[in-house]
């Protein structure tokens, strides 16, 4: 079991950044992959970026060279960094976690085994 709880959240201009956490419960975390998802009012819940528990990043082509995902196995912890921050990206995101993940799996959300609760990101113009 893995519980997963997303934080840094918050109000942020245009152009902006924020940093996202999601700290990790158990001893395994290093064998997951960690996804980041959003979901805006009204829409369906989409990918935004995973890491592999090798280190290897994917991200959809809407956030490639604004936000970056990364890893701390020693904390348990993912981040989320997003930079140049954009009314488009207001939405709650969540962190996701799985132990296998694949090219044709790491993008829908039903593949993933925990989720964490999200944290609301609002991007005003």
């Amino acid at each position: 079991q893995v519980q997963l709880v997303e934080s840094g959240g918050g109000l942020v201009q245009a152009g902006g950044s924020l940093r996202l956490s999601c700290a990790a419960s158990g001893r395994t975390f290093s064998s997951y992959a960690m996804g980041w998802f959003r979901q805006a009012p009204g829409k369906e819940r989409e990918f935004v970026a995973v890491i592999r528990s090798g280190g290897s990043t994917y991200y959809t082509d809407s956030v490639k060279g604004r936000f970056t995902i990364s890893r701390d196995n020693a904390k348990n912890t993912a981040y989320l960094q997003m930079d140049s921050l954009k009314p488009e990206d207001t939405a709650r995101y969540y962190c996701a976690a799985r132990l296998i993940i694949t090219t044709a799996t790491m993008l829908r959300p039903n593949e993933y085994t925990y989720w964490g609760q999200g944290t609301q990101v609002t991007v005003s113009s």
